[in-house]
């Protein structure tokens, strides 16, 4: 079915020759791109598409406008890179000069964010049909009630046959995403990766929404029986999408949220996961996506024979990606949202083995390791790279938070505080020893501990302070022993052979974190950096 546009192209200054398909669903839009060219059917019915040479964002070429609305607002610097607005202008010009020339376009008229009191009307513009299936797909999709008065807040235009001039347009290549918060549109050219679209968005809710007192944050979310609800924040490999999506509980959404004064609420209508090396074994509620119609599968190698799907294939890229409306999932939440989270689940995989494999941190501490955003990287393929690499990304999503991190963490802290929430901090990564010596924390033991909390069983139980960072472990576990895990875990330098060796790597990981918040320290008050760890 099409839905016309309440709100026509020229009365937001666009105009264009060409033919507009306006509100598309599943199947027609499928059809167009099949019959454009734009991608193929898999034997199941998904339809495959290829990014070309665009397999990920494009962070070097995202650029915000840099104006009297944003010029104290935004964090400047390598990730929210300026462009002066007289560059803009000529972008501005430019983009819609080629969006008149168009033959065809696509519109879909959407939503960023399920709770209405702070959801935004989104509209975006796209010169291929599959784009627009995919953002359909990933945002709130309107009823035809609420499109029929739907007026566009902000408007996404995406042309990827748009080539920027760096010199014009005052960026670093012929590819460019630019971000205008005062005049409400983003622009990108010259990228087929259809994700750009997808964090465009996510990046101007996280901008609005500080401002009216909503955490947004790139974390999942679920339900429990019970009714409370949790959220898992953790950086890729972390075990995020896994331990969210929980048979016996609903998942309100797997990336994007929001945290209010009444919800904890999807930003999105749709999952976008990656595919690489899935199996009908390891993710079966995943792999079941791929076999439906409507799924959208980015750069997965096929058989052009039997259009088999091969999923171990990384080739041209491991960042092999699959596109599905939530609904596809069993089990998830009718609205995308749920209540306040009675807890909050800070996951990283400790490569050098450090960490315990559960912590229970204050508000300060919360506020300390959500700024830090820890994981840590196993060691590379290179020749002589023997040695795990931290990473640290500012709330779990550093390239997407426009305002200073601070901003998001001291929200953090606040609606901690005014919750009484329990805060955990899951080590998913090594025990026994660093990577290369010890082993894979056991995905039984995470479960075992991750329902220990959620159902509050850990509320009696006796905890120590950790000598180097500072926080409370647990010192047994009943459900580690009824899951028939040694208690030893929860001390990792018991696990490990050369308590020296544990000693040292522990050390150096906490000089690492000293290193990385000395940029936060003036932004927090004296209770956060209390919370810094210091070696023994």
């Amino acid at each position: 079915m099409t839905i016309a546009l309440s709100h026509p192209l020229e009365a937001q200054g666009i105009a264009t020759r060409a033919t507009i398909h306006p509100n598309l669903g599943t199947a027609a839009l499928v059809e167009h791109a099949l019959k454009k060219g734009e991608g193929e059917l898999t034997k199941d019915g998904a339809l495959l598409v290829d990014t070309g040479k665009f397999t990920g964002r494009s962070v070097k070429d995202k650029y915000i406008v840099r104006d009297t609305m944003t010029e104290n607002t935004i964090n400047w610097g390598a990730i929210n890179q300026p462009m002066d607005p007289a560059h803009w202008a000529n972008l501005k010009a430019d983009f819609l000069a080629a969006v008149q020339d168009q033959d065809e376009l696509y519109v879909a008229d959407l939503f960023g964010g399920s709770q209405p009191e702070y959801r935004v009307n989104v509209r975006v513009i796209n010169q291929m049909a599959w784009h627009n299936l995919f953002i359909r797909t990933l945002l709130v999709r309107p009823s035809a009630q609420e499109l029929a008065g739907f007026i566009p807040e902000y408007t996404i235009i995406n042309l990827p046959g748009f080539k920027a001039d760096p010199e014009r347009h005052g960026c670093r290549s012929d590819t460019v995403i630019a971000v205008n918060f005062t005049d409400k549109l983003i622009l990108i050219g010259n990228t087929e990766y259809s994700g750009e679209m997808k964090k465009g968005v996510f990046g101007l809710l996280n901008y609005l929404l500080p401002a009216q007192g909503v955490m947004p944050m790139h974390c999942s979310a679920n339900i429990g029986a019970d009714g409370k609800s949790a959220i898992f924040f953790g950086l890729s490999g972390t075990g995020k999408t896994t331990l969210s999506a929980d048979a016996s509980r609903t998942l309100i959404g797997d990336d994007e949220h929001g945290w209010s004064d009444q919800a904890v609420f999807n930003f999105e209508g749709g999952c976008y996961a990656k595919m690489i090396n899935l199996s009908a074994e390891g993710e079966p509620e995943i792999y079941a996506t791929t076999r439906m119609f409507g799924t959208i599968l980015e750069n997965v190698t096929m058989d052009p024979e039997t259009r088999a799907l091969d999923f171990t294939d990384g080739s041209k890229t491991e960042n092999t990606r699959g596109a599905y409306p939530i609904e596809y999932i069993p089990n998830t939440s009718d609205k995308n949202l749920g209540p306040a989270p009675a807890n909050v689940i800070m996951l990283t995989a400790d490569a050098f083995g450090v960490l315990p494999p559960i912590a229970r941190l204050t508000p300060d501490q919360a506020m300390y390791y959500f700024l830090s955003g820890y994981t840590a990287k196993v060691a590379g393929t290179e020749i002589g790279v023997t040695e795990p690499e931290a990473t640290f990304s500012t709330c779990f999503g550093a390239a997407f938070m426009p305002r200073h991190p601070s901003v998001y963490g001291n929200l953090l802290k606040e609606r901690i505080a005014k919750g009484g929430v329990q805060c955990w901090l899951f080590n998913t990564g090594w025990t026994g020893g660093k990577y290369g010596v010890g082993q894979r924390m056991p995905i039984k033991a995470t479960r075992a501990l991750l329902n220990a909390v959620l159902d509050g069983k850990l509320d009696g139980v006796e905890f120590r302070k950790d000598a180097n960072f500072g926080f409370d472990v647990p010192v047994s576990v009943p459900a580690l022993a009824e899951a028939g895990i040694d208690q030893t875990l929860l001390d990792p330098r018991a696990t490990w052979a050369d308590k020296d060796e544990y000693d040292r790597t522990a050390h150096n990981l906490v000089q690492l974190f000293v290193a990385n918040f000395a940029q936060f320290e003036s932004h927090v008050d004296e209770g956060v950096r209390r919370a810094a760890p210091q070696a023994a």
